[in-house]
């Protein structure tokens, strides 16, 4: 495997060529003069202090830790087969099940059991068609 130069890198170099190619450009054009200062050139900026505000912006109120949900699951296909890898992240008990459509006509869907999956813990969700899978997917439910 080769190495790629980071983005930060290529857009540096990049930033240097047009600058190499449009520095000397920019010099040499005829007719073009600095501009003339006017009275506003001298003078001090000048701020209302009635126009900071006393106090930040409000910002919206985020989201507690408990209405957190939804375990993060990763659904690999292989052939007939279907494979969902999930681990929850969230101090609530999430229900999981996993649905499989399957792609030929008179092969039967699926919708598994629900497999209810604890705080901080993992699990596997498994399911298959006869023939090709055309989809398949995770839903999650909360516990009453």
């Amino acid at each position: 495997m080769r190495a790629r130069p980071s983005r930060a890198v290529s857009l540096l170099v990049t930033s240097v060529v047009l600058t190499g190619l449009l520095g000397p450009g920019a010099l040499a054009q005829p007719g073009v003069r600095e501009p003339v200062p006017g009275p506003e050139a001298g003078a001090p900026a000048v701020v209302d202090l009635q126009d900071i505000p006393a106090e930040p912006p409000v910002r919206p109120a985020r989201t507690p830790a408990a209405e957190l949900f939804g375990s993060d699951c990763d659904t690999e296909i292989t052939g007939s087969t279907v494979v969902a890898s999930c681990h929850n992240a969230y101090p609530r008990t999430d229900l999981l099940r996993l649905h499989v459509e399957c792609e030929r006509w008179w092969d039967l869907d699926a919708d598994g059991a629900l497999v209810p999956l604890d705080p901080a813990g993992r699990t596997r969700l498994a399911g298959r068609c006869w023939k090709e899978v055309r989809t398949a997917w995770v839903s999650h439910q909360r516990t009453p």
